[in-house]
């Protein structure tokens, strides 16, 4: 992994780099496309909320990973793991703060043309999610047009590029949505690093 720019104007607290093994991320496309059995409508924490999100889903469970038709995930998340510890030399008092964090169950999704989680929403919006401390995200394929990731605070706006990984905090600070897909097929994988339990 190598840390990217992602041309901020301000201090925002959102991580940016660049899986440089691509072929992982097309491990984890075909994984998806191979297993439409396991394929569902996407849901946010308030369930299946017409015009708040539109995305196909397959949840990985950490049990999953010790299975063999996961075990890319194992490869994808010891990756996620060197983001993250670059992230915490970026911000240093996390070490003393944060010495381990669990990844509970996570998501692949899937967009097509007219897709999106267009809502501005946040990680950590509940007493039901108040152990999330950071979201991530790893954007599986470029994207020419639509599906852009704005952060609203910040006028940050990402464009989905092949193996960008972002890593920022869940809480309200960091409101974002997803724009809608336009044309084409966009593929991320996405969840949350919590307090561990």
């Amino acid at each position: 992994m190598k840390r990217i720019d992602i041309n901020s104007k301000q201090v925002n607290f959102v991580g940016a780099w660049d899986l440089e093994n691509k072929n992982l991320c097309d491990e984890i496309i075909n994984l998806f496309e191979n297993n439409i059995n396991l394929q569902m409508k996407g849901r946010t924490s308030d369930g299946n909320v017409q015009g708040v999100k539109s995305t196909t889903d397959i949840t990985i469970i950490p049990n999953d990973l010790k299975d063999e038709k996961f075990k890319i995930f194992n490869q994808y998340i010891s990756e996620l793991h060197k983001c993250y510890l670059d992230y915490q030399n970026q911000w240093p008092f996390l070490k003393k703060m944060l010495k381990d964090v669990d990844i509970p169950p996570f998501n692949i999704q899937k967009y097509g043309p007219g897709d999106h989680f267009n809502t501005i929403h946040s990680e950590r919006t509940s007493l039901n999610t108040l152990h999330r401390i950071f979201a991530f995200m790893t954007y599986l394929n470029d994207v020419d047009d639509g599906g852009e990731t704005t952060f609203t605070h910040y006028d940050l706006k990402i464009k989905p590029q092949v193996g960008k990984t972002l890593i920022w905090p869940s809480e309200w600070t960091h409101a974002h949505k997803g724009g809608i897909l336009n044309t084409g097929t966009k593929y991320i994988v996405t969840g949350w690093m919590t307090f561990p339990i």
